[in-house]
């Protein structure tokens, strides 16, 4: 872990392709991940935590209509937004002032972010546009040695990115398609009575 405690840029298996992480509360590693990444300062950077009660340092609130699907699917690829705690580099926000997290249920992802014992970013390791990598041998081929570490955990299923949900004035919105169906999400959101699902 001292890598990423030293502002290093780290590969890691999680259950969509590899990642990319960071500390996500040291903005000099922030910027080296762009750096490394070639990303655009107007994209927003995932990130992956082990347990709900982590979101505390990330966000200003938790809302409501998040709970029946924290519940159902974490860990799991679903990525909430939520509104971000002040303190979080603007970089990672993407000029949005949220955050999305999500917890990983790959086992590599998840011991590796539990041993940081905090936070890390969770960025596809891709080089922007690129396809993501699926196996360590593919994040070598796109970074070469610009990464700090990779951790081989072996090929990941690569079928497509995390779900990406957010809110806005009460209503459930579709950010970005991926692993979860928006009609799960849906079934699971609306028995719970609150707020609004936008189609």
């Amino acid at each position: 872990m001292d890598v990423v405690r030293n502002g290093g840029v780290v590969a890691f298996p999680t259950e969509t392709y590899y990642g990319l992480a960071v500390d996500p509360h040291n903005a000099r590693a922030v910027d080296s991940l762009f750096q490394v990444k070639g990303r655009g300062d107007e994209k927003p950077i995932l990130l992956l935590i082990v347990d709900p009660r982590d979101l505390r340092s990330l966000v200003q609130e938790v809302p409501e209509q998040y709970e029946a699907l924290m519940a159902k699917f974490w860990p799991g690829p679903l990525t909430l937004v939520f509104p971000a705690a002040a303190g979080i580099p603007s970089r990672l926000l993407g000029g949005t002032g949220t955050v999305g997290v999500r917890i990983s249920p790959h086992l590599v992802a998840r011991n590796f972010c539990h041993a940081f014992g905090g936070p890390l970013t969770a960025t596809s390791a891709n080089l922007s546009g690129q396809t993501p990598a699926r196996t360590a041998q593919e994040v070598a081929q796109q970074f070469g040695s610009r990464l700090d570490l990779i951790i081989d955990g072996g090929e990941t299923s690569g079928e497509s990115g995390s779900t990406v949900i957010g809110l806005k004035e009460g209503h459930l919105q579709l950010i970005r398609p991926g692993r979860v169906e928006y009609s799960l999400i849906r079934e699971c959101f609306r028995p719970a009575g609150r707020g609004h699902v936008d189609d």
